[in-house]
């Protein structure tokens, strides 16, 4: 089921983080506390049923109470193509699992990633950057959760 706050979420247990992409989704899992998250490796994207079917195997192996995608929009707020194409991504999800889904805006998370990442290979960048990135999404929205 796709949320549509905060305050439905599960205050316990551990989260999936994704950042979606149409090649690559980067994935990051927290610890039960929340107090940590780690990043996991990205998953290749040939279509989207063996997206889902790779994120549903991560749902039993992390043993995750939630989900949050990043919500790519437009700078004034505004739903972008990619937006449409992560919100029908996350339906094909919610119709595969009963956990909850939640979106948090993932504006710049590929910015602050490459600026976390720091001086790396352009290749390693391309191997981990979109996992940084959902690690970036997963802890901006555990500090919205908590604040509520």
């Amino acid at each position: 089921m796709i949320l549509s706050n905060y305050k439905d979420f599960p205050r316990i247990g551990r989260i999936l983080g994704l950042d979606w992409g149409a090649r690559r989704c980067g994935v990051a899992v927290s610890d039960e506390t929340r107090d940590f998250v780690f990043e996991r490796p990205q998953i290749a994207i040939k279509n989207q049923n063996e997206l889902i079917d790779a994120v549903l195997r991560l749902i039993c192996e992390e043993r995750v109470s939630g989900i949050v995608i990043g919500l790519p929009l437009h700078a004034d707020g505004s739903d972008s193509e990619t937006t449409a194409q992560v919100r029908a991504y996350a339906n094909n999800l919610s119709n595969q699992t009963d956990l909850p889904i939640l979106f948090i805006e993932e504006n710049l998370t590929s910015t602050m990633a490459e600026q976390e990442m720091g001086l790396k290979s352009w290749t390693k960048k391309k191997r981990e950057l979109d996992s940084v990135s959902a690690k970036i999404i997963l802890e901006n929205a555990i500090s919205m959760l908590r604040r509520i």
